[in-house]
């Protein structure tokens, strides 16, 4: 059996890794120069900054499972279970993990040892393959006509753009901070102290922003740092001016999807983290059910 996966986020080499520890012959294409997705991590000065996902829980046994493992190879630990709330107070929740190395090295670790095409973009569905794993936004999948099944779960599915600001600072000034969600602010979701969250203290921190924004400066990303900048400057009670990379998500964030895990024909397939609560894990669960469910239709 022969399948393709395009997209070499957490949802394809997941998919992709179930797939070839069965024996099938795997291709993943990733658009991108890197794998990753939104797990991504961006080299800035030296150090990588973690741009997408802001960290993953682990409370799904066969995710909790790899994470531990991730953990013994030094790759993840856990970070916080605690967020900062603004305006408001602190909440407790499930543990956020990070990693030492930037999350986008939990993708490479995944990817290690299959067959993963970068810079490589599927422009048809008419492959030499037994099934194609579309692990990517729906409204990206629509670009490929997907068939029925496939195109009414991808025009269901609701996304949120963000734009991503890392703020570098001369020194850490600000009160110890993991992370923050922020309540009903015109520019600002969340911070995150990526020094913190790395566990190198980095004077680093890393800002959402709400869709509002986001969508104001798809265009020019940069143009919304100094905006994010500025607010997290009121946000937290820092003077000093930060050096700002700002990146763009065009689709950073589904809505909730139902109990489905996947979409298909049965030869074409979406997965993805919009196919229930919008996390890391579910992400994975997904690109896992999907490799589950091809092995499964190849059983005689």
């Amino acid at each position: 059996m022969d399948v393709v996966v395009a997209g070499a986020g957490i949802a394809g080499l997941s998919c992709a890794r179930e797939l070839a520890a069965a024996g099938v012959t795997v291709r993943v294409v990733e658009r991108g120069r890197v794998a990753g997705g939104r797990l991504a991590s961006k080299r800035i000065d030296g150090r990588y900054a973690d741009i997408g996902a802001a960290y993953f829980v682990a409370d799904d046994p066969g995710f909790h499972a790899l994470a531990e493992r991730w953990r013994a190879r030094g790759l993840a630990r856990p970070w916080t279970d605690t967020f900062s709330v603004f305006p408001g107070e602190p909440v407790t929740g499930p543990v956020r993990w990070a990693a030492p190395g930037g999350l986008r090295s939990l993708a490479e670790d995944l990817a290690e040892g299959l067959d993963v095409r970068l810079a490589t973009v599927l422009t048809t569905l008419d492959v030499d393959a037994d099934a194609v794993v579309l692990a990517m936004p729906g409204p990206q999948a629509l670009r490929l006509d997907p068939p029925a099944a496939v195109a009414g779960a991808a025009r269901a599915q609701v996304w949120q753009p963000v734009i991503a600001a890392v703020l570098t600072y001369p020194e850490r000034v600000w009160a110890e901070l993991p992370g923050a969600f922020v309540n009903d602010h015109p520019v600002l979701a969340t911070v995150c102290d990526d020094g913190d969250r790395r566990g190198d203290r980095a004077p680093v921190l890393v800002a959402h922003s709400t869709a509002g924004l986001a969508r104001q400066h798809l265009d020019d990303p940069s143009a919304a740092g100094p905006v994010l900048a500025k607010a997290v400057g009121e946000l937290l009670g820092i003077a000093a001016e930060p050096a700002i990379h700002a990146h763009r998500w065009t689709y950073a964030q589904p809505q909730p999807g139902g109990d489905a895990a996947y979409a298909t024909d049965g030869r074409v397939w979406l997965a993805g983290d919009a196919f229930g609560k919008p996390r890391v894990q579910t992400a994975w669960q997904s690109g896992r059910a999907v490799a589950q469910a091809i092995l499964q239709s190849t059983v005689r």
